[in-house]
């Protein structure tokens, strides 16, 4: 009966994600749930989020406690079918549990490393995942924002795909003398980073400034560009919030950077320390207040989005989707309202201007329906 029994195991949310915290269970022993069902919330250094189910089933097992805290892969749960006896699940219980520290150790080996690519002599750190046939992903994050801002969404779409993350110029582990740094600018060296890494052409994942720079590689670029989905973007009106923009880029103090990035949360507690202290990190390498400076006063002159490309819109033939947080506190939602019939907009409630993690399980559907 053993293939009637399914593991619920402790996700890897990110390279350096070690172990997780369970908070609090969602659903009790005996009682059914499907795929994407909120199960858990889990703690990590540098996040709380709800953990979706993989599997459809009745929980059998609720093998970590709340409070409890484990490796990565270690058993969370077990579903199994009501008629699985209990003793087959105590001895799926111990044979997992015997055979995970074989299994630990080897992933610890195979995990992937970020790299380093030049474009027109920038450093440009990336991480690249998955190795299927698919017309790869490419993922561009947002102003102030690093590749671990795809960390909930990275393991799931590798499964179906090439996925690659980079850091922007002055972003990250990027190089941070900036030269070019306008939105056309920044979308050629999108076209540059892809170039380098091999690929032809990609469906484009970006969010915030990054979906600007997407959508204006896709207009300048179409051959390079499968589909388009964009999260939360810039580039859809001229308003922006600019305290969130001057804040950041001023802020040096822990209390000052935790208030700004509970601005882009509908749930503020989701902020961990961990995330404070390495934006704080970040923010004190050398070049990196120059930097932003120069793609803010490039991209966001005097607090007004200088690229408002959705009047261009028609000019995609690629699949193109939209994906916003109606609570979004940093480029407000009613920028996706009267878009063409043909760009698929999804609105999600209760989700700030981070969907990719405060809904994570949602974006992989709908990044995964898209990309086919």
């Amino acid at each position: 009966m053993s293939g009637d029994i399914q593991a619920i195991t402790m996700p890897k949310w990110g390279l350096a994600m070690e172990e997780g915290m369970v908070v609090a269970w969602h659903v009790e022993p005996g009682r059914e749930v499907g795929p994407g069902d909120d199960l858990l919330d889990i703690e990590t250094t540098k996040i709380t989020n709800v953990f979706e189910s993989p599997v459809g089933g009745r929980l059998r097992r609720q093998v970590v406690a709340a409070g409890e805290t484990v490796p990565v892969g270690a058993l969370l749960g077990v579903v199994a079918d009501p008629a699985v006896e209990d003793g087959e699940i105590d001895a799926f219980v111990a044979r997992f549990n015997e055979s995970f520290a074989v299994r630990a150790k080897e992933a610890a080996a195979a995990a992937p490393e970020t790299r380093t690519v030049e474009v027109a002599g920038l450093p440009l750190a990336y991480l690249e995942l998955g190795e299927a046939e698919a017309t790869p992903i490419v993922l561009v994050h947002g102003f102030g924002g690093d590749i671990n801002n795809w960390l909930f969404n990275l393991p799931g779409l590798a499964e179906s795909h090439s996925v690659y993350a980079l850091d922007l110029p002055g972003h990250g582990k990027s190089g941070k003398a900036v030269a070019k740094v306008g939105l056309e600018a920044l979308a050629e060296t999108l076209a540059g980073f892809m170039a380098a890494v091999g690929v032809e052409d990609a469906h484009l994942v970006g969010h915030s400034l990054g979906g600007a720079i997407a959508l204006q590689l896709a207009l300048a670029r179409p051959a390079r560009v499968a589909s388009l989905t964009l999260i939360s973007p810039a580039g859809f009106g001229p308003e922006i919030n600019a305290d969130y923009i001057e804040g950041f880029i001023a802020a040096e103090r822990r209390k000052e950077m935790k208030g700004l990035l509970q601005m882009l949360f509908a749930d503020p507690e989701l902020v961990s320390r961990d995330m404070v202290n390495d934006i704080l990190k970040y923010k004190r390498l050398d070049g990196v207040t120059a930097a932003l400076r120069a793609i803010a006063d490039a991209v966001f002159p005097e607090g007004r989005q200088a690229g408002v490309l959705s009047p261009r819109l028609a000019e995609i033939s690629v699949p193109l989707q939209v994906v916003w947080g109606a609570e979004d506190r940093i480029v407000p939602a009613s920028q996706a309202a009267d878009l063409p019939d043909r760009v698929r907009v999804h609105l999600l409630d209760d989700v700030g201007h981070m969907p990719q993690m405060e809904a994570a399980g949602e974006v992989n559907r709908l990044i995964a329906e898209i990309a086919g």
